[in-house]
């Protein structure tokens, strides 16, 4: 049994972070299930923008929604769910096996929308309906102003995969907005499972303080928040409202690792996978690092629940000059400034490309 096989006995789930239509096509997505353990999909549009960039693969499509009529955001979430409904269908069996705890991918709103709760919770619930498939999240920023988005969209029965998480305070911040939504999903008599994850963004803490910072305390700043943000989300599920709901039939709202892809050259290309192992959680990694921690990734202790050292850790940061609370805000208004960018960017390609290829028919 390869690492990511023996990772996933430890009771963590492996999502791959990356989708294009090429994985879907040529195989490999279902070589990657079978093989390394991956049991899930996310999608930004960081990602959507670079596979349609990078690829003719989506050119035939392109040029058929163009005929349509189909433009800008439109066309593109044309596209997006055309490729995550055949990757939902890869992965619907595990859904099916695992009781919906598992086989999901992800599919973001516009981040155009971040300030925009009633619009957001509309394309939500059309985005989700026109994908017709039960095993697809739909993402929405846990920022302030997507918080009451993410607990309507909860109420109304929509799968929430909350993105753009950096810290304990966002996560705690974010669960709780789930756990309202249910709790008033119970009150009303609905039923009270709505699937959710938290999704915390990890390697741009240690990208934020390179060179800043002691070598002594180079890459250790993520894992510290991991930890930090795990023994919050173990005491909340043990805690007595979190009780009372499991009781009334709910499941977890599991914590999600992401951005786990290694920036720093000289640190270990697995280094957040390796660090990162812990039971009831899903770390969601890039396709080159899926493959390195296959390939030579080893398993070790999970994440202890009380947070090990990370305390400790985090006030070595203190004291050399890294305020965590300002860096956390800092870090989210950055990663959903890079997505508005990314977003922007990716409906550039498709209209340049639309009007590319209209002009060569």
């Amino acid at each position: 049994m390869n690492a990511t096989g023996r990772l996933r006995e430890k009771g963590q789930s492996l999502w791959l972070d990356n989708i294009t239509r090429e994985l879907l096509t040529s195989g490999a997505l279902r070589r990657y299930i079978g093989e390394y353990s991956v049991t899930g999909l996310t999608s930004n549009p960081t990602i959507f923008h670079h596979a349609i960039k990078d690829s003719a693969a989506y050119d035939g499509a392109i040029r058929k929604l163009a005929e349509q009529g189909k433009s800008g955001e439109d066309l593109f979430f044309e596209l997006a769910i055309e490729d995550l409904t055949q990757a939902a269908d890869l992965l619907r069996p595990i859904f099916d096996r695992t009781c919906a705890v598992d086989g999901w991918v992800s599919l973001e709103v516009s981040p155009l929308l971040a300030h925009d709760t009633e619009t957001t919770l509309a394309v939500a619930k059309d985005l989700h309906a026109r994908s017709g498939r039960s095993n697809l999240f739909i993402k929405i920023p846990g920022t302030k102003e997507g918080l009451p988005a993410i607990e309507e969209a909860i109420f109304a029965g929509v799968p929430i995969n909350v993105t753009l998480l950096f810290s304990r305070e966002q996560y705690i911040a974010a669960a709780d907005a789930y756990l309202r939504g249910i709790e008033r999903r119970i009150a009303a008599g609905l039923t009270s499972h709505v699937a959710s994850v938290a999704s915390m963004f990890i390697s741009r803490w240690d990208a934020a303080v390179m060179g800043k910072i002691p070598d002594t305390l180079s890459n250790r700043l993520g894992i510290a928040i991991a930890k930090r943000t795990y023994k919050a989300y173990r005491d909340l599920m043990a805690s007595p409202r979190w009780l009372r709901a499991f009781n009334a039939g709910v499941r977890p709202q599991r914590l999600l690792m992401a951005s786990t892809g290694t920036k720093d050259p000289k640190a270990s290309d697995v280094l957040y996978i390796e660090g990162l192992a812990a039971a009831l959680t899903i770390n969601t990694m890039p396709e080159g690092t899926l493959k390195a921690f296959a390939d030579h990734g080893e398993v070790g202790p999970t994440l202890p629940a009380d947070g090990g050292d990370c305390e400790a850790v985090l006030a070595r940061f203190a004291k050399a000059g890294v305020d965590i609370d300002a860096l956390a805000a800092r870090l989210q208004e950055e990663g959903a400034a890079s997505f508005v960018k990314s977003w922007n960017e990716l409906i550039e390609v498709i209209a340049s490309k639309r009007t590319a290829l209209k002009r060569a028919s």
